[in-house]
Parts: C-alpha cells; sequence; structure tokens
C-alpha cells in the first residue's frame, strides 16, 4: 500500500518540524522552507515564499493527499494563502489541516471555550486565525480538520528559549496573575494529530492539556524546572476579576492515553533539558 503523501507548509518552524518529524516514518512527508537555507540540501524540503510563489505549481509537483497548514507570516498573506488552498482543494482530491489557536476565543473571559462556541478576539492575531477558520468551515464538502491550541512547549520552543533569553537580558517576565489557561507539549500536540490523521477525523479539535492553571504559577513552575534563578517579574493585571484564555474539548474527544495534565507539560520541558 501506498503511503499518503503529505505536504507541511511552513515546514521549518518549530511546529512544523515537529510534525515532520513525528510524520515522517510513517507517510510521504514533504515540507515547505522560506528563509531558513539549512533546509536547501533537503531533497523533501522545498523552498516556497507565500508572498510571491504560486502555491498552485508546488501542489502539482507534490500532488498530497493531506496539506498541513502551519505557515506564520504577515496577516494578508496568511489569508490568501488559505483561500487559494481551499480553492485547489475544491478541484484535487486533498484535505487541508489548520493549525489555530486559542487565541480565537480572546475576547471571552468569562470561561474555557470548547469547540462549538462562538469565535471572538480583540487581537489581530486571534482575528486571523478566524478568518482562516471561517473560510474553511463555509465552504461545503470541503475535507477539513482545524487544530485549535492554547500556547505550546517543548525543547527549543520559542516560548522557552524567549524566557531563557530574557533572563539572560536581566529583564523582567511578563506574568498574568488572574489569567486562567491550559497549555500544549509540542511531543504530545504532534501525537495527537497523528492519531487524528489515521482515524482521518474531520472538524475541529482542542489539543492541549485537559486542566488548567494560572499563568504566573506555569511560568514559575518552568523557571524552576529550568532552574532559571533571581529572575525579574512584572506582574500585569488586565482585570480585577479572572479570565480565561483556555480551550478544553467537549465534542471532539481523544483516547484516554492521549490525554494529558498541564504538570506532564511541565516535566516534559524538564526532562528534554536535561
Amino acid at each position: 500500500m501506498n503511503k499518503k503523501r503529505i505536504l507541511i507548509l511552513g515546514g521549518s518552524g518549530f511546529i512544523g518540524r515537529a510534525i515532520y518529524k513525528e510524520l515522517g516514518d510513517y507517510f510521504d512527508c514533504r515540507a515547505t522552507y522560506c528563509h531558513n537555507t539549512t533546509f536547501e540540501e533537503n531533497a523533501r524540503y522545498y523552498a516556497f515564499d507565500i508572498r510571491s510563489d504560486s502555491l498552485e505549481h508546488l501542489l502539482k509537483i507534490i500532488r498530497p493527499d493531506i496539506v498541513i497548514n502551519c505557515l506564520k507570516g504577515e496577516s494578508n498573506a496568511l489569508i490568501t494563502i488559505n483561500q487559494q488552498l481551499i480553492e485547489l482543494a475544491v478541484n484535487a482530491p486533498f484535505k487541508i489541516i489548520s493549525l489555530s489557536s486559542s487565541n480565537v476565543f480572546d475576547a471571552y473571559v468569562q470561561y474555557p471555550s470548547y469547540e462549538n462556541d462562538k469565535t471572538l478576539s480583540n487581537s489581530s492575531y486571534g482575528k486571523v486565525n478566524i478568518k482562516i477558520e471561517n473560510d474553511l468551515i463555509r465552504k461545503t464538502d470541503l475535507d477539513y480538520l482545524i487544530i485549535r491550541s492554547p500556547m505550546v512547549f517543548g525543547h527549543n520552543s520559542p516560548r522557552i528559549n524567549e524566557l531563557k533569553k530574557i533572563v539572560e537580558l536581566n529583564e523582567a517576565i511578563e506574568v498574568f496573575p488572574n489569567l486562567i489557561i491550559n497549555a500544549a507539549h509540542i511531543n504530545r500536540l504532534t501525537q495527537q494529530l497523528h492519531y487524528l490523521i489515521n482515524k482521518d477525523r474531520f472538524g475541529i479539535y482542542h489539543l492541549g492539556s485537559n486542566d488548567l492553571m494560572l499563568h504566573e504559577d506555569l511560568i514559575f513552575e518552568i523557571l524552576d524546572k529550568l532552574n532559571l534563578q533571581n529572575v525579574l517579574i512584572k506582574r500585569v493585571y488586565t482585570s480585577n476579576d479572572d479570565r480565561y484564555l483556555a480551550v478544553l474539548s467537549k465534542v471532539n474527544s481523544l483516547p484516554q492515553h492521549l490525554n494529558y495534565s498541564i504538570s506532564e507539560v511541565i516535566n516534559e520541558i524538564k526532562l528534554i533539558e536535561d
């Protein structure tokens, strides 16, 4: 049996590389890079600039069964490339998997958010993700999978590297004492995605820890696990009351062995950093 061919748009980024690593032994994986020239010698990576290169030409070369979109970049370019991807998928039998975020709910503060909740955002990042999601959802008969995740941690993750850099520069780390969140670990996220691909799941899934923690407590525990000491802290209060920025599952659940807690996110950061 031929392996499914998967194209990862944005395969040189932190999440894209991790997806490629997780899926590469099981599928015929291809990926794109833009500025990172370390991928030039990898025959399975293709140079692709969303501002100037032809997505249609790339898809004709690769002919994927699944396209995973984890691109980062300028807002209008991301919206345009998603719209092009949708139009091309109408005439070709490939599934679109789009990586979104908890920021599609950042205008809601009173409760955690679930798969079928209405999206609403005050941030430009969240608004772009909502536009991309809605373009997928509103296209009749499109085979899509939307993955919403909270902040993603892991070895060499941008968030961990940023914490280390701030400490190194002796600057203050911002924490939000009344923000209640969940979190994702990159290894768990890619394992969950692998399962969803194998099961050919459709619709919207929330992938992250199944419990919650205050942002301040999470950052303090991560700093402790990384043995980062004498850290300057800036506490930021955006309201007088507790507020939520968390995505939890209610409708589209995963098997128990794929679920995990926020404490496991913290512990696995420590294990990998060691």
